[in-house]
């Protein structure tokens, strides 16, 4: 198992999320064939696992069916990704919503505690950056914080359906969103930089339990960060 496995998931979440990657990431092309046992080998699992993977995938609109034990990968056109986006930011704003409601002291210092760690990280980000040192590893390391922070906010809001929901409609997984932010921040060290004082908002607006500003503050975080994160590299700009 890898650091980036849940030791919760089953093996059909497992093949669920490896399929939903390579098809994010192009391994799996639009109108490619695959078939069950091809996957199961692919994935070096039995076809079961495999096969619920693949149910999941079709009720997503990731692959359609075109046999009993042959699938194709689904054509998602623009329209479907501005939909999926929607749907994301419009889930997003739900979650900072309910997290206001409910955010226990606990939890919320846990979250500035987070906060904490990435603004370490940064420093030394822009430090080694000055000096024309590598920032790779650092940057990972703050990408590993603001996800567990993000999830934390998740857990925040008290609502397994509305995670469930929006780990079902993401625009990007998380696997192909750090390869798209590690390559906009080495083509452009002040990218996303100071959408970090909006994090720091929203904590303030989960202890005030003020649902608006939260659901507001996610709304406007989340909006920016899927446009930068759709352009190419050398078009992102920053908020």
């Amino acid at each position: 198992m890898t650091a980036d496995e849940d030791p919760r998931e089953t093996l059909a979440d497992r093949a669920y999320r490896s399929v939903q990657d390579a098809i994010a990431a192009g391994v799996l092309a639009p109108g490619e064939k695959v078939t069950e046992r091809g996957l199961a080998a692919r994935l070096s699992m039995s076809p079961t696992p495999v096969r619920e993977a693949i149910r999941r995938l079709e009720q997503d609109g990731l692959i359609e069916r075109t046999g009993p034990r042959t699938v194709v990968v689904a054509d998602i056109g623009a329209s479907a990704v501005e939909d999926l986006a929607e749907v994301e930011i419009a889930l997003r704003g739900l979650i900072a919503r309910f997290a206001a409601r409910r955010a226990s002291t606990a939890q919320l210092d846990a979250l500035d505690a987070l906060l904490d760690e990435a603004d370490d990280l940064l420093i030394v980000i822009k430090q080694r950056d000055a000096e024309g040192r590598p920032v790779e590893k650092h940057l990972n390391a703050l990408l590993d914080t603001m996800q567990r922070f993000n999830d934390a906010v998740a857990a925040c809001a008290g609502n397994a359906v509305l995670v469930r929901l929006l780990d079902q409609t993401r625009v990007f997984t998380q696997a192909e969103r750090r390869t798209r932010t590690v390559q906009r921040v080495l083509a452009n060290h002040q990218y996303g930089l100071d959408r970090y004082t909006t994090h720091r908002a929203l904590v303030r607006a989960l202890r005030a339990g003020d649902s608006a500003a939260a659901e507001r503050i996610a709304l406007d975080d989340v909006r920016g960060g899927l446009e930068d994160l759709r352009r190419e590299p050398g078009q992102v700009s920053s908020h």
